[in-house]
C-alpha cells in the first residue's frame, strides 16, 4: 500500500467522521474499499466513535479520493473538524441540558447537538464554515459561559470555584437578610417597625429584608428563568422565577426569600457534588503528565509538551517519573506500575522492545521510551475519551425516566395552579394558605432529583471501573453485565495464558531431561510451529542452547513433526504417529525406573513385559493420560528408538479457577466455548470449575451456541449445579455475556449481549469493537465488573424509586398544610439532589476483589 522510499515526514493525516460505521464488519468493509487507493500508509477505522483516522502520501492520494472510496462503500461521510466540543461547566443538570438544546437548536447550521451534564460537555455538529464563536453565542444567551476545547480530553472548571463565585456571595449575603429578617418578624417583633403601605398593604422592616434577599440571591435564578422562557423550556429555574415573583408580588415576602435562598444554596450543592462526581474523571485526564524529556540526536535533552511529542522521538524517563506517551523501550529496564491503565497492582518488569503506555510509572530504573503514538492517540486518552463518550448513549432506565419526566412536569405544574386558584375562587377559601400549597406543588413539580439518578450513577460506575483497569463503553452495558445470567468463555487465550509451554518432560531409555530437552531443542530450532517454539524456548530457560554447527539436514514433516541430524544422528519430534515403523511406543523403559513417573501419578510395573524395571507402555497409557489433562504429547527420539516425551500445554491462568468461582457463587452460569478437541476442553473445564463446556466449535458454531444460550434459561445437557439451575428458572434474562481475547473471537464477541475483551491494554482491535475491555490480562476483574454492575443497577433502582416516593409524599403533605415550601426545597430538591449523587458515589468505593496465594491454582 505505502512506498517505504517515501519520506516520513510527507505523510499526512485525514479524520472522518463515518458515523454509520458502528460495527467491526461495516469498519472491514471501509478499510478494504480505501485500502484500493494507492499511496495510503495506514488505515485505522474507530467504530466506537464512529471516525476514520487515514494516514496517506500526498503526492499519491488525496482527501477527496479517500472519501470518495468511503462512500462507495455505501457509507456517508463527515469531517471530524465539524464537530465542535464546548466546555459549560455550569451545566450540570438535565434541565440545563435541556435549556442549551432549544438555544441551540435555532444556530444556523448546526447539525446535531449531544449534551453532557455529568462532564459538563456539549458536542455540536456544524457544517464547514460555521464559526464556534456562533456556538458559544447561542450558549451563552441560555445563561452559561462556554469554552471551545481543543480535544475531548481538555481540562474541567476548578472545583473550589463553585464556593468562590459570586452566586456563592450573593446567595451568603441573602441567607444573613432572612435571618435577620426573622428574627425580627418572630423573635423581636416589638423591633419590628411598619416602613411604608403600598397598594394598601403594610411593609415591615423584616418585608423589605426579605424583598432585599430575593434581590440579592433570587437574582441568578430569575436571569435563569428568563432565559428558560426564553428557549420555551419548562425547567425548575423558570418554575422557581415564578413562584418567586408570584410570593412578592401576592404579598408573601418570606415566602419568595425562603425559595431564593434555599434553592441557590441547593444549586450551588448540586454543582460541587456533580464536581465532586467528574473529580473521577479529572483524575483519569490527569494521568498523563504534562510534559516530557526528549533526548535528541546530538545527545541533548530538551523538555517538551507532551502533546507535542512526535512518533518516533526518545523519551527519557527516570525513577518516578510518568511515562508520557505510548511506545517502546528502546534502552534500560525497570519495574513499571501499570495499574492507571491496567489495574494491576504489581508492577510489570519492562526492558528494550517492550510496550509501554502513557501514564504508568516509573518505579526504579531508568527507561528511554521511543513513542510510537502521538498523546491524542495514546491508550489512555483513548480511555478517556471513551468514557466521557459513554454518557452520550442513554439507558434504557434513562429514556424512561426522560418520557416519565415529560409527563409528570406538566401534570404537577397544572396540580400547582389549580390548587392555587381552584379553592379560592369556588369554594371562598383562603387565598394566602392555598397559594402556599400551590408554590409547594411548583417546587415539587420539578423532577431534577429523579432525572439525574441515572445519570450520575452510570458515570460513577463508569469512572470507578477505568481506574480499575476495566472499560465500560456505555451506561447499558454497565446494566447489562450485572443482569447477564450467562457468561460464555473462550478458552484460548482467555481461561488459558495463550502461550503454549512445556509441563513434562519423561526420560526414557537411558537419556536423562537435560538430554531430552537438549536434542528435541536442537531438532526444532528451525522449527515455525508453536510447539517447537515452546519447546526451545524452555530448553534455553534451562541453558540447552544447541550449537548451531552440531545440528543439519532440518526437514519439517507437515503434520507429524520435524526430523534433523542431532550429532550426526537422525533424530525425530513430533505426534506418536510419526513413529509408526521406527519404534515400539508400548514396550520402553523409564530411565529411572519409573520413580519420577511414579511421582506424577502414574503405576509402573517392573517387569509387566520384560524384567527391566520401569518397564512402560508409552502409547497405552503415558500418551492417554497426559492428553486428557489437556496436554499435546511430543515424542523424541531416532531410528533406534524413543529417548523421552515431552508434554506440551496452554497453561490455565492461575486466578481462573478462583474467578469462576466467584461467578458461580453470584449465580452466573459460566459456559466454555472453544473450537479445541473434547479431551483438552474437558480437561481446562475441569481445572477451573466449568461444568458446562462445548468443544470442537467453528467460529459460526460458536455465534449459534450464544444464541441458543441467550434463549435457553437452563443448561441444555442437563449439567450444572442445582444451585445454578434454581437461580436461572427463577432469575433467567436470557442475556448472554462473553469473555474473550477481543480479536479472534470479535464476531462471537458482537453476537452476544455485552461482549468483554480480554488483555485490551494497546490493542486498538479490542478496544474500538468491545462493550466491556479489561485492559489486563486479569480474569481476578471480571467478578469484581460483575460485582460493580449489580451494585450500579441496585444503585439506580434506589435513586429512581427514593425520588418518585419522597415526591409522592411531599405532593401529599402539600395539601393539608404539612409540607410548605421550606420542605419542598430542603428535601424535595436539594436533599434529594445531593442524596441521589452521594449514593451514586458509593460506587467509586467497589474494589476489585484479590485472591489469597493459597487460593491461586499452581
Amino acid at each position: 500500500m505505502s512506498d517505504p522510499a517515501a519520506p516520513v515526514d510527507s505523510s499526512r493525516t485525514l479524520e472522518l467522521r463515518v458515523p454509520e460505521m458502528d460495527c467491526p464488519s461495516c469498519a472491514t468493509k471501509v478499510r478494504n474499499s480505501v485500502e484500493r487507493l494507492d499511496g495510503i500508509d495506514e488505515i485505522d477505522p474507530r467504530v466506537t466513535s464512529g471516525r476514520l483516522v487515514v494516514a496517506y502520501d500526498p503526492t499519491r492520494a488525496d482527501e477527496a479520493a479517500i472519501r470518495e472510496r468511503v462512500r462507495a462503500a455505501g457509507y456517508a461521510v463527515e469531517d471530524a473538524a465539524s464537530e465542535l466540543t464546548v466546555s459549560v461547566p455550569e451545566m450540570d443538570c438535565p434541565s440545563c441540558a435541556t435549556k442549551v438544546e432549544n438555544a441551540l437548536a435555532d444556530v444556523e447550521n448546526v447539525e446535531e447537538v449531544e449534551t453532557r451534564p455529568a462532564t459538563g460537555r456539549v458536542t455540536v455538529a456544524i457544517s464547514e464554515g460555521t464559526d464556534a464563536e456562533d456556538v458559544t453565542a447561542a450558549i451563552e444567551s441560555a445563561g452559561y459561559e462556554a469554552t471551545p476545547v481543543a480535544d475531548e480530553g481538555g481540562a474541567m472548571a476548578d472545583p473550589a470555584a463553585v464556593w468562590r463565585s459570586r452566586r456563592a456571595v450573593g446567595t451568603g449575603i441573602g441567607a444573613v437578610l432572612v435571618a435577620v429578617g426573622m428574627t425580627l418578624e418572630f423573635v423581636f417583633p416589638a423591633a419590628d417597625p411598619a416602613l411604608a403601605a403600598v397598594a394598601g398593604r403594610t411593609y415591615a422592616l423584616s418585608d423589605l429584608l426579605f424583598i432585599a434577599a430575593v434581590a440579592v440571591a433570587g437574582t441568578p435564578i430569575l436571569r435563569n428563568g428568563y432565559y428558560s422562557a426564553r428557549n420555551r423550556s419548562l425547567d425548575i429555574d423558570f418554575l422557581m422565577s415564578l413562584g418567586i415573583v408570584a410570593s412578592v408580588a401576592t404579598h408573601h415576602p418570606f415566602e419568595g426569600a425562603m425559595l431564593a435562598v434555599l434553592f441557590s444554596v441547593a444549586e450551588l450543592l448540586e454543582r460541587f457534588s456533580m464536581d465532586r462526581a467528574r473529580d473521577s474523571l479529572r483524575e483519569l485526564m490527569d494521568l498523563s503528565p504534562d510534559t516530557a524529556t526528549v533526548r535528541r540526536e546530538d545527545g541533548t535533552e530538551e523538555t517538551v509538551p507532551a502533546d507535542e511529542l512526535a512518533i518516533g522521538d526518545r523519551v527519557v524517563v527516570r525513577p518516578g517519573e510518568k511515562i508520557p506517551a505510548d511506545g517502546v523501550v528502546a534502552e534500560g529496564s525497570s519495574a513499571v506500575d501499570q495499574s492507571p491503565i491496567t489495574g494491576e497492582s504489581v508492577p510489570a518488569d519492562k526492558g528494550a522492545g517492550d510496550e509501554v503506555y502513557a501514564g504508568t510509572i516509573l518505579e526504579s530504573g531508568y527507561l528511554e521510551v521511543e513513542v510510537e503514538r502521538k498523546a491524542s492517540d495514546s491508550t489512555i486518552a483513548r480511555i478517556v475519551r471513551m468514557v466521557e463518550d459513554a454518557e452520550r448513549e442513554k439507558t434504557e432506565r434513562e429514556q424512561f425516566i426522560d418520557r416519565f419526566a415529560s409527563v409528570y412536569t406538566p401534570i404537577v405544574v397544572a396540580l400547582a395552579a389549580a390548587a392555587a386558584f381552584v379553592p379560592p375562587l369556588l369554594f371562598g377559601a383562603s387565598w394566602s394558605y392555598w397559594f402556599v400549597v400551590g408554590l409547594t406543588l411548583l417546587v415539587i413539580s420539578c423532577p431534577c432529583a429523579l432525572v439525574i439518578s441515572t445519570p450520575v450513577s452510570v458515570v460513577s460506575g463508569i469512572t470507578s471501573a477505568a481506574k480499575n483497569g476495566v472499560l465500560i463503553k456505555g451506561g447499558r452495558h454497565l446494566e447489562a453485565v450485572g443482569e447477564s445470567d450467562v457468561l460464555a468463555v473462550d478458552k484460548t487465550g482467555t481461561l488459558t495464558t495463550g502461550d503454549l509451554s512445556v509441563t513434562d518432560v519423561i526420560p526414557l531409555e537411558g537419556a536423562d531431561e537435560d538430554e531430552v530437552l537438549r536434542r528435541a531443542g536442537a531438532a526444532e530450532h528451525r522449527s515455525e510451529h508453536p510447539i517447537g517454539q515452546a519447546i526451545v524456548g524452555y530448553a534455553e530457560e534451562r541453558g540447552l542452547e544447541p550449537d548451531a554447527s552440531d545440528v543439519s539436514g532440518f526437514e519439517a514433516l507437515t503434520g507429524k513433526g520435524v526430523r534433523a541430524d542431532v550429532d550426526g544422528t537422525t533424530h525425530y519430534v513430533g505426534k506418536p504417529g510419526l513413529f509408526e515403523g521406527l519404534a515400539d511406543l508400548e514396550h520402553t523403559h523409564a530411565t529411572d525406573g519409573g520413580v519420577v513417573l511414579e511421582s506424577m501419578g502414574y503405576e509402573v510395573d517392573a517387569g509387566s513385559q520384560c524384567d527391566r524395571e520401569g518397564c512402560l507402555d508409552v502409547l497405552g497409557d503415558v500418551v492417554p493420560d497426559l492428553q486428557a489433562e489437556g496436554k499435546t504429547v511430543v515424542i523424541v527420539g531416532t531410528d533406534e528408538g524413543p529417548i523421552g516425551v515431552v508434554a506440551v500445554a496452554d497453561r490455565v491462568r492461575p486466578e481462573a479457577r478462583w474467578a469462576v468461582s466467584r461467578l458461580q457463587d453470584r449465580g452466573v452460569r459460566v459456559v466454555m466455548l472453544t473450537g479445541d478437541n473434547e479431551g483438552t476442553a474437558r480437561a481446562i473445564a475441569d481445572a477451573v470449575g466449568i461444568e458446562e463446556y462445548h468443544a470442537e466449535l467453528l467460529p459460526d458454531e460458536k455465534l449459534e451456541r450464544i444464541r441458543e444460550l441467550g434463549e435457553a434459561t437452563r443448561p441444555r445437557n442437563g449439567t450444572g449445579s442445582e444451585a445454578t439451575r434454581e437461580v436461572e428458572a427463577e432469575h433467567g434474562s436470557g442475556r448472554v455475556a462473553m469473555v474473550g481475547d477481543g480479536i479472534n473471537d470479535a464476531p462471537a464477541l458482537a453476537t452476544a449481549d455485552v461482549g468483554i475483551a480480554m488483555g485490551a491494554a494497546g490493542t486498538d482491535t479490542a478496544l474500538e469493537t468491545a462493550d466491556v475491555a479489561l485492559m489486563g490480562d486479569d480474569l481476578t476483574r471480571l467478578p469484581y465488573l460483575y460485582a460493580l454492575s449489580g451494585k450500579a443497577n441496585g444503585v439506580i433502582r434506589q435513586n429512581i424509586w427514593s425520588s418518585l416516593a419522597v415526591k409522592a409524599v411531599l405532593a401529599a403533605g402539600a395539601p393539608f398544610g404539612i409540607v410548605t415550601v421550606i420542605h419542598a426545597v430542603v428535601i424535595g430538591d436539594m436533599g434529594m439532589s445531593l442524596g441521589v449523587t452521594g449514593n451514586a458515589m458509593r460506587l467509586a468505593g467497589v474494589e476489585p476483589e484479590t485472591p489469597d496465594p493459597d487460593e491461586l491454582a499452581e
